[in-house]
């Protein structure tokens, strides 16, 4: 266990090691300069930060510098927000995003689960017709379309009862997270829907579950304890990439709801070509990815006896 658990974590930093050096040739490859736009700092200011990054010096010293910063957990100082570092602005709002993804993962794994579990016990008729409907729809349409059709509708319900039942925008309280982190989740319990319906309908012809049948235990107790217990495994091996890219990847979420949330300011560093918040965020996010895939894995070996991680 010990032999596997430390092998992928070496795996793991090999492969942050692999997103941050492809976010840096990213970086340098696109054309423009973060310093010299709508908010171009002073020759001063210009000058101290590139001597901090190396930006006077060739590449390969700038890549050089850019590792070393990374391995003291420094990810610098915003080029367009003035005396702010990297650091600052994930600490501030990333527990906005985690939080909105956090109730967004509830959502599609409670949905998931039922709904998979539905349509494999009424396998061909009206619910299982209607779900898988809704499924495909929900793979299908993307979070933005969602996204706007929630706000739409809350306008709508809003102006016919004549009192704001649900916010439209913003943050602060539980009724403002309520509307976005579904929307946030629905393509996520389509999928994890689509998912435990195909796993519980290759164990329903299993030979344990002949035999608790034929041991004449209630229906109730081998639907629970034997069929959803063993249909639920391959949910969890994507459970965990699922949390890190439904935590990570409010992007478009969190701009159509105006929510501060770490999503939202990547995307305006992205617009801004502000270097050091692009490559910060992005080199956190997919750490964050890894993180939770090896937790998954680790987790798994303890759900199911039969995996043996050695």
């Amino acid at each position: 266990m010990w032999r596997y658990t430390i092998k992928r974590l070496i795996q793991g930093v090999v492969t942050v090691w692999f997103i941050a050096t492809a976010t840096f040739l990213a970086m340098h490859a696109v054309p423009g300069d973060p310093m010299s736009g709508d908010r171009a700092v002073t020759p001063e200011i210009r000058k101290n930060l590139e001597a901090k990054y190396g930006l006077d010096k060739p590449l390969a010293q700038q890549y050089v510098i850019y590792l070393g910063n990374l391995a003291r957990g420094d990810f610098g100082i915003s080029f367009t927000q003035q005396n702010r570092e990297v650091n600052d602005i994930i600490r501030e709002h990333f527990p906005v995003s985690a939080t909105l993804g956090i109730l967004a993962i509830v959502f599609a794994s409670l949905g998931g689960i039922l709904w998979g579990a539905l349509t494999a016990l009424y396998r061909n008729k009206l619910p299982d017709i209607l779900i898988m409907f809704f499924v495909i729809l929900g793979i299908s349409v993307p979070s933005f379309v969602f996204a706007a059709l929630g706000q739409l509708a809350l306008v709508k319900v809003n102006d016919f009862l004549g009192f704001s039942l649900l916010p439209v925008a913003g943050w602060g309280t539980v009724s403002h997270m309520l509307v976005p982190s579904l929307v946030l989740g629905l393509g996520t319990m389509a999928y994890l829907t689509r998912l435990m319906r195909s796993s519980m309908l290759e164990i329903i012809n299993s030979d344990y579950l002949r035999t608790a049948k034929a041991k004449g235990l209630p229906a109730t107790r081998i639907f629970t304890r034997h069929q959803l217990r063993n249909a639920i495994l391959p949910v969890v091996t994507v459970l965990g990439p699922s949390i890190a890219g439904i935590t990570t990847g409010s992007f478009v979420v969190e701009s159509v709801f105006a929510i501060p949330g770490l999503g939202r300011y990547f995307v305006q560093a992205v617009q801004q070509l502000d270097y050091t918040v692009i490559m910060g965020t992005t080199v956190f996010f997919g750490s964050f990815l890894v993180l939770m895939v090896i937790l998954v894995d680790l987790l798994y070996g303890f759900i199911d006896p039969r995996v043996r991680l050695e």
